[in-house]
């Protein structure tokens, strides 16, 4: 789903506090995630920002966009931690695998390794 149905399917996301749990996890593919926890409902989704066409280029090589639509940045929501002590408590460790060529792998994996199941990496 895009950002805005992940907010307007429940309106508890658009008014809670969010923890950012990172924004360059990385996927065997190379896609780039964020992954965030949301209090209200307590979620953990990944959002990934589809690879925008370039409106222009800093003089460090890196990529401007003028406007990132709304359709081009997708949500999954991964599972329900009811709280932060508990996603503290089983990510214990994230910002060191962050940016692992595949580091949305290890989130999967600690999330199975403490009995949260169907927690599988974001599809690409």
């Amino acid at each position: 789903m895009d950002i805005e149905q992940f907010y307007s399917a429940d309106e508890r996301r658009r008014q809670s506090a969010e923890v950012e749990l990172g924004t360059n996890w990385f996927d065997a593919n190379g896609s780039r995630y964020e992954l965030s926890w949301v209090e209200d409902t307590g979620e953990l989704y990944a959002m990934l920002e589809l690879v925008p066409e370039a409106d222009s280029w800093t003089p460090f090589g890196d990529i401007e966009v003028e406007a990132v639509s709304v359709d081009s940045v997708l949500v999954q929501v991964i599972c329900t931690i009811p709280t932060l002590e508990e996603v503290e408590r089983i990510l214990s460790g994230w910002s060191e695998h962050m940016s692992d060529p595949n580091g949305v792998a290890w989130v999967a994996d600690r999330l199975r390794a403490n009995g949260i199941e169907g927690a599988s990496p974001p599809p690409s």
